[in-house]
């Protein structure tokens, strides 16, 4: 008996060239692959925790029972493992509703004429395959479960290209921004910006692997031409990503070497000054001493002298940093 739950997450449709059928109020007999004859079935749950409903499913349509110990398996690593008459493709994918970026555990079950894509969480981006299946639209009611699942990597893709898309812009500004003011909440924003475009990258590369393994798979009525495409867009993203760490990096460096520069100016003229006024300092330290007997105390014009050897000394230091270009 499927549990309340697994229904409610569970949806089903089933399509040809000429009809399609999406069903929500599921029962077992639903979920009998082989009542579809030649049609393709796509069965998607919103819940990875359906141990019991998994074994049932399998066990309905008599698929490789060894499926149900990859499924027990709370190892979410990135795999494809090829069985007799069914794919598992297991990968974490990452999700981008809202600002924050996070990951997404799927698992993907294909057979000869159905695909079973499990989610952890609630909410994906495949709505427009659904749509393209509901109003006959390209070619997608014409081909297999390969096409649908080239579908499916796809819009991760694209989601993934959007998602790059959006940082890059934030990337652009922030830099802009700290290169015409510096600031630490500036600095940080640009770091958040790299650790963004630093998960999109590890997240792509992943996907390029699994993508990679489809495109060799020798399987039965499994067309794999559709995974090199999607290879060649997976690595131009992935490509992009670095390329733009890389200028974010350049451009990183670029900030901290003006604000070096900028303070290198700063203590060149403090200590510009520092050095016009230290022998200054001396003169008036030396003549301020407690000696009753300073010979040039006594000079009628002893005071007016020492203002004109400050002066002069004033002049002769700011002509030799005026020389030698230092301000």
């Amino acid at each position: 008996m499927l549990s309340p739950t697994f229904l409610e997450n569970t949806s089903l449709i089933h399509y040809d060239e000429h009809h399609k059928s999406h069903i929500t109020n599921l029962n077992v007999e639903h979920l009998k692959f082989n009542n579809y004859e030649d049609q393709v079935v796509w069965l998607n749950t919103y819940d990875l925790n359906c141990f019991d409903d998994s074994k049932i499913i399998v066990q309905e349509n008599r698929l490789d029972e060894f499926l149900l110990k990859l499924l027990h398996n709370e190892d979410h690593a990135n795999k494809l493992i090829q069985l007799d008459r069914e794919i598992l493709l297991t990968m974490n994918v990452l999700m981008t509703h809202g600002n924050e970026l996070s990951a997404e555990h799927m698992v993907f079950i294909i057979g000869g004429q159905f695909i079973w894509s499990q989610q952890e969480k609630h909410g994906d981006y495949f709505d427009w395959i659904r749509e393209r299946l509901h109003n006959n639209m390209g070619i997608i009611r014409k081909r297999g479960v390969d096409y649908l699942l080239f579908l499916i990597l796809e819009s991760i893709i694209e989601n993934y290209a959007t998602t790059f898309a959006k940082y890059n812009v934030k990337s652009i500004e922030e830099t802009s921004r700290s290169i015409e003011n510096p600031s630490p909440d500036h600095i940080v924003k640009i770091e958040q910006q790299k650790q963004a475009l630093n998960t999109i990258r590890r997240y792509s590369m992943a996907l390029r692997d699994a993508i990679t393994k489809l495109e060799k798979l020798d399987f039965e009525n499994f067309q794999t031409h559709y995974f090199s495409e999607l290879k060649e867009q997976i690595i131009t993203l992935i490509f992009d990503t670095e390329f733009e760490l890389a200028e974010l990096e350049s451009k990183m460096n670029f900030v901290f070497s003006m604000q070096s520069h900028r303070l290198n100016e700063v203590m060149k003229t403090l200590t510009i000054f520092s050095v016009i006024f230290i022998p200054l300092s001396f003169l008036a330290g030396l003549y301020g001493m407690n000696f009753k007997y300073i010979p040039e105390l006594q000079h009628e014009y002893g005071y007016f002298y020492l203002l004109g050897l400050m002066l002069l000394i004033t002049c002769c230091s700011i002509w030799y940093f005026k020389r030698k270009g230092w301000f």
